[in-house]
């Protein structure tokens, strides 16, 4: 389900002329992203490792669907030919492997660059993350501060460079209030980890919408945004706000550090990783921002009690398809 939102910008027709490469585009940023961009008229190369799987995608009018291993830079190469510009959405929250942190956020990315620059590939837009630090706690946000900062170094190159540090992102379809609602449904008791850890939500429709002006603005060209919603919570309010949603009567125990860090270390173990001793690390920093939204964008920014109630109160089959797949590890 992809949801409708009111979106301002009209992508100039010069950007339509030429192809967007998108990387990470059936995941869930990424397929409101695309339908944007089919919806202005561009036509999208979107590079997946499993093309069957996303089928739906196929019908969209202006999406090139390729099946492609994206970690192969001859790969870059030749379906970034005739890009005007790459969005790189690649990213994982946990690691299958050691080192997969790595591959993703920091190989993938210097793959990315060199075949922008030897395509001519004008704009890339990267997703990065809020707190993304080469001295952050956690390999997750190290990881990810040395692939936002080796994008930015190719600036010196002549690529136009702008790169998201979005908080939690939410909306439909979305792997925060949809994995809350499973856990109230699934126990009578819901234990909450990092329960003062805060966050500042952001609807996956404003995401969008600043990709969409970054592919245009040359006033963006070389920044990195921090993007964050209206308003911040703790994960327990969180939690309880998803319970309050549903009309579920759940005690919400929330957590302390020693209890938290045990939490985490017992579920890594489990099937889909729920939680693990690297995402509790990455929250012992408080995913907020710290300035005002950027101005580039505008100021109105969606509130998660306008969209949270839509999608998680109209719950349907397919939905519920998809938190099985979800819980099981295949999403």
């Amino acid at each position: 389900m992809v949801e409708e939102f009111s979106l301002k910008v009209q992508i100039q027709s010069e950007i339509k002329k030429r192809d967007i490469c998108v990387l990470g585009g059936t995941g869930f940023v990424g397929r409101h992203l695309v339908n944007q961009l089919v919806k202005q008229g561009c036509r999208v190369r979107l590079l997946t490792r499993n093309r069957e799987r996303y089928r739906d995608l196929l019908v969209w009018p202006g999406v090139e669907m390729v099946e492609a291993n994206i970690h192969d830079a001859q790969v870059l190469h030749k379906y970034f030919e005739g890009c005007g510009a790459v969005i790189n959405l690649a990213a994982i929250l946990n690691e299958k492997r050691h080192g997969d942190f790595h591959i993703v956020h920091v190989d993938l990315p210097r793959k990315v660059i060199q075949a922008c620059l030897a395509q001519g590939v004008k704009r890339l837009l990267h997703m990065s993350a809020l707190n993304a630090n080469v001295r952050g706690l956690s390999h997750y946000l190290r990881s990810k501060g040395e692939g936002e900062g080796l994008v930015h170094s190719s600036s010196t190159q002549g690529l136009q460079v702008i790169s998201f540090r979005p908080s939690v992102i939410f909306g439909p379809d979305d792997h925060l209030f949809n994995r809350f609602a499973q856990i109230l449904k699934l126990f009578p008791v819901v234990p909450v980890p990092c329960a003062a850890a805060r966050f500042a939500p952001i609807f996956v429709g404003d995401v969008v919408h600043c990709f969409m002006v970054a592919l245009q603005e040359h006033a963006a060209i070389g920044h990195r945004y921090d993007l964050c919603g209206p308003k911040s919570y703790t994960m327990q309010q969180l939690m309880e706000y998803t319970a309050q949603v549903l009309g579920l009567q759940r005690p919400v125990i929330g957590l302390g550090n020693v209890s938290s860090r045990l939490m985490a270390s017992m579920m890594e173990f489990l099937p889909g990783k729920p939680l693990t001793r690297d995402n509790y690390l990455s929250m012992q920093t408080d995913s907020v921002c710290q300035g005002e939204f950027p101005a580039i964008f505008g100021t109105q920014r969606t509130a998660l009690e306008a969209v949270v109630p839509v999608y998680l109160g109209h719950r349907d089959q397919r939905a519920r398809y998809y938190d099985y797949r979800r819980m099981a590890g295949r999403d």
